[in-house]
C-alpha cells in the first residue's frame, strides 16, 4: 500500500514503526560508545549538588514513552504526522550525534531507591547508561510533543494540566539525577529548531532557498557576531554560556539572509513561530530596542497622504490611540501586535531593499485598506521598507507620475526616511510594473 494514500492513524503506525527501533539503536549505540572511552568528562555547576533527588518523579519521567505514541493522535492530516515525525527523527539525530562528537557523563551517583520507584530506575539503568547528557534528548522529544499536545482545542483545564504535567516530566530530567542542568536548554533549542525547520500550517521549511535571499555580506556579517558572542563564551565560561543563545540566534538570521529569506522569521498573521520567538529572542530583543532608541524623539507616525501614515511598528495601545482601521506591516524580524483592525503583512528582511512582489502587494493593500480609514504603513523603524511601499503606492494609484516626485513626498512628510542607493534601484526597477493603475 502507498504511503500516500494511508490515513492519518495508519501513518502513524508506520512512521512509530520506524522510529521506534531508530531511537533504541542510536541512543544505545551513543551509550555504548561512550562507555567504552575514557574520554566522556561532566559538565555542571557544584551548586547542582543541592539539586534533591525525588525517587517518585521516575513516574513522569517514564510518562514521556507513553506521550511519544499518543503526539500522533494529535496530528489531524497527513502533512501534519509527517512534519511531528521529522521533528522527532531530526531531534534524534542531531542529538545524537552531538552524544558522539562530545561524550559527557553524568557527575553524580544516584541514590539507591525501593519499591516501585526502585524497579522503575532498574528498568531504565537496563538500556540507559549516565551518558547522552547534552543535549538531553528527553527534553528535545519534550517540547515536540508539548507543541503536539499543547495546540489541541481544548478547555482551560486540560490545557493547564497538559502544560503542568510537561513541566513535571521537564523537572524530573533534574530530579532523577539523569541530567545536569546544561542538557535542559540544551535539548530544549534542540526541539524548537527542529520545530523551525518543519514547521505547522502553511510556513515554509528554512530548507527551501527564498526568492529574497543571497545576501551573503550580511549574512557574514551576522555569523561573525555569533563567533564574537561564542569566543566570548569560550573565555569567560560559567555563566557566560548563556552567551550561546544569541550565538544560535545570529547564526539562524545569517542563515534567512543566505537562504531561506523573509520566510525564515516565520510570520504568519502578524505572529512569528513560537520556534522564531524562542531561538531568536536575543535577536528579536535587539532589534526592538535599536527600533525604540533610533526613533525616540519622533515614535509618532506622519501622514503622508490620503489617511495613509508611515511609521514604525506600533504597540497596541499606540496603534488605537491613532485610530486606525489597518495596519500594513512590512517586518520579518519582530511580531506585529494584537490590534483591533485589518492586518495586511508582506514580511522582508531588513537592510536590504524589499522584494518587488513585498512592495506591490503592500501599496495594492493601501489602497485597499484606506477607503475604510486611516491605514499605518510600518516596518521596524518607519524609514525604509515601509517608506518604500508608500512610495510605490503613489504612484502606482496615480497620484504622482514618477518615483522620484513619490519618494520625494515622502522624504517631506517624514524627513527621516532613508532611502539609499540600493534602494533607488530597487525603485527603478519597478517602475515598469507601475504603469497600470491600481
Amino acid at each position: 500500500m502507498s504511503l500516500k494514500i494511508l490515513r492519518p492513524w495508519q501513518r502513524s503506525v508506520v512512521w512509530l514503526l520506524f522510529l521506534g527501533p531508530v531511537f533504541f539503536l542510536s541512543y544505545g549505540y551513543a551509550n555504548q560508545l561512550a562507555a567504552t572511552q575514557a574520554t566522556a568528562g561532566s559538565l555542571f555547576f557544584a551548586w547542582e549538588r543541592q539539586i534533591p533527588f525525588l525517587p517518585w518523579t521516575i513516574v513522569p519521567y517514564w510518562t514521556i514513552d507513553l506521550f511519544y505514541g499518543l503526539s500522533f493522535l494529535c496530528c489531524r492530516n497527513a502533512r501534519e504526522v509527517d512534519r511531528h515525525a521529522l521533528r522527532l527523527f531530526t531531534a534524534q539525530l542531531i542529538s545524537v550525534a552531538c552524544f558522539l562528537a562530545w561524550p559527557l557523563r553524568f557527575a553524580f551517583e544516584r541514590p539507591p531507591a525501593d519499591g516501585l520507584f526502585g524497579a522503575l530506575f532498574t528498568a531504565l539503568t537496563s538500556f540507559d547508561q549516565p551518558y547522552n547528557q547534552a543535549p538531553s534528548l528527553h527534553i528535545g522529544l519534550l517540547v515536540l510533543i508539548w507543541f503536539q499536545f499543547a495546540r489541541l482545542p481544548t478547555g482551560w483545564p486540560l490545557r493547564f494540566l497538559t502544560h503542568a504535567w510537561a513541566l513535571l516530566i521537564g523537572i524530573s530530567v533534574l530530579t532523577t539525577w539523569q541530567h545536569h542542568l546544561i542538557d535542559v536548554p540544551t535539548g530544549a533549542a534542540v526541539g524548537l529548531f527542529c520545530l523551525w525547520l518543519w514547521p505547522e500550517g502553511e510556513l515554509t521549511t528554512p530548507l527551501k532557498r527564498g526568492e529574497d535571499a543571497g545576501h551573503t555580506r550580511l549574512a557574514a556579517l551576522y555569523c561573525g557576531g555569533a563567533l564574537v558572542f561564542l569566543a566570548a563564551a569560550d573565555a569567560l565560561g560559567g555563566i557566560a554560556w548563556l552567551l550561546a543563545w544569541p550565538t544560535l540566534a545570529l547564526l539562524l538570521v545569517a542563515w534567512n539572509y543566505a537562504w531561506a529569506g523573509a520566510a525564515g522569521f516565520q510570520k504568519q498573521a502578524g505572529r512569528q513561530s513560537l520556534a522564531v520567538r524562542w531561538l531568536l529572542a536575543p535577536y528579536i530583543l535587539g532589534v526592538w530596542i535599536n527600533s525604540r532608541l533610533w526613533t525616540r524623539r519622533h515614535p509618532q507616525p506622519d501622514l503622508i497622504a490620503d489617511n495613509v501614515w508611515l511609521g514604525r511598528l506600533p504597540s497596541r495601545t499606540q496603534f488605537a490611540a491613532g485610530r486606525f482601521a489597518a495596519l500594513i506591516d512590512l517586518s520579518a524580524e519582530l511580531s506585529a501586535p494584537a490590534i483591533a483592525g485589518n492586518y495586511i503583512g508582506a514580511p522582508s528582511l531588513d537592510l536590504v531593499p524589499a522584494s518587488p512582489q513585498a512592495l506591490l502587494a503592500a501599496a495594492r493593500a493601501i489602497e485597499a485598506q484606506r477607503r475604510h480609514g486611516p491605514v499605518l504603513v510600518a516596518c521596524a523603524l518607519g524609514y525604509s521598507r515601509s517608506a518604500a511601499a508608500v512610495a510605490v503606492w503613489l504612484r502606482h494609484s496615480g497620484r504622482h507620475s514618477n518615483l522620484d516626485e513619490a519618494i520625494g513626498q515622502v522624504c517631506r512628510q517624514r524627513p527621516s526616511v532613508v532611502l539609499g542607493p540600493l534602494w533607488q534601484k530597487a525603485l527603478r526597477a519597478l517602475e515598469p510594473a507601475l504603469e497600470e493603475p491600481a
